[in-house]
């Protein structure tokens, strides 16, 4: 019996809740930048409160959330040596994910620059910043979502995979020998070839 943790749907559900998780994040504000009344000239009049989304303070971290997405979509129905790759893709997108929200959390001031720029229009400009939950949140989904990554090699080992051939063979020698005394077309002999019968 296939343990609770190694299920198929529980693992691609438990890798697109956190997937989706980091994207989530980055539609929130990750940074608040109070501007310099001075920096903000009359053109942005009263406005020195500057919101910064997750998406862009740290423009990677969608990306990576949808590699994630993917991966675990695709481990459901990949092979053994896919199911190697998808979880090398899966770790690497985690790392992603990790390394570009701890560096917003660093340098938070750094991080929204771009922003400031494009508001302002003024670069290297200084300001107070304050950081909000969102980037520890995706540093902790990241986290979680490269051990569920981990998790896709031992459950695969429980996870079966059909071919075309097994509703032919399911059926044991009854099956085969259905099969061998009933008409036999040219599909049929070339598939019994390929399997090494003589149709003949």
């Amino acid at each position: 019996m296939t343990p609770a943790w190694a299920r198929k749907s529980t693992l691609v559900l438990l890798i697109a809740v956190f997937a989706l998780a980091v994207f989530g994040a980055t539609t929130q504000t990750w940074i608040t930048v109070t501007l310099d009344a001075n920096q903000v000239g009359q053109a942005a009049g009263d406005q020195n409160t500057l919101p910064v989304q997750g998406s862009k303070a740290a423009t990677a971290v969608t990306a990576l959330a949808v590699v994630a997405l993917a991966g675990g979509l695709a481990a459901s129905i990949a092979g053994k040596f896919a199911r190697w790759v998808i979880t090398a893709l899966i770790m690497l997108a985690s790392v992603g994910i990790i390394a570009a929200a701890a560096t917003v959390l660093a340098d938070p001031l750094g991080a929204a620059q771009g922003s400031i720029a494009a508001a302002t229009g003024v670069t290297g400009g200084n300001a107070e910043v304050a950081v909000t939950v969102f980037p520890v949140l995706a540093v902790v989904a990241g986290a979680l979502l490269a051990l569920a990554a981990l998790l896709i090699i031992p459950a695969g080992r429980h996870w079966k995979s059909r071919t075309k051939y097994d509703a032919a063979t399911s059926g044991g020698p009854a099956g085969s020998t259905a099969a061998a005394t009933g008409p036999v077309d040219e599909i049929d002999s070339w598939d019994r070839l390929s399997r090494g019968d003589d149709p003949t």
